[in-house]
């Protein structure tokens, strides 16, 4: 069960997961955190099913700030 909040009555209620997550979503969310963890995105594209060079698979990779600071962190 999940906390989310009504859009007509502005409300939190308790809904089940699935009523809100789909496969996509996780799909995408599988993507964000193993890029997170390899930084490889031919790696990470080939894992989850994506052509090389997939347009979408980019939409995908999210680059933070956390990773930006241990990318310089590993450079010094």
């Amino acid at each position: 069960m999940v906390t989310i909040i009504d859009p007509l009555t502005r409300e939190e209620k308790q809904v089940p997961i699935n009523e809100i997550a789909s496969s996509h979503m996780a799909r995408k969310t599988f993507c964000g955190n193993l890029y997170r963890s390899v930084k490889d995105p031919d790696l990470v594209g080939s894992l989850s099913g994506h052509a090389h060079g997939s347009a979408a698979f980019t939409r995908y990779r999210d680059i933070d700030d956390d990773m930006k600071q241990e990318l310089v962190r590993e450079s010094e």
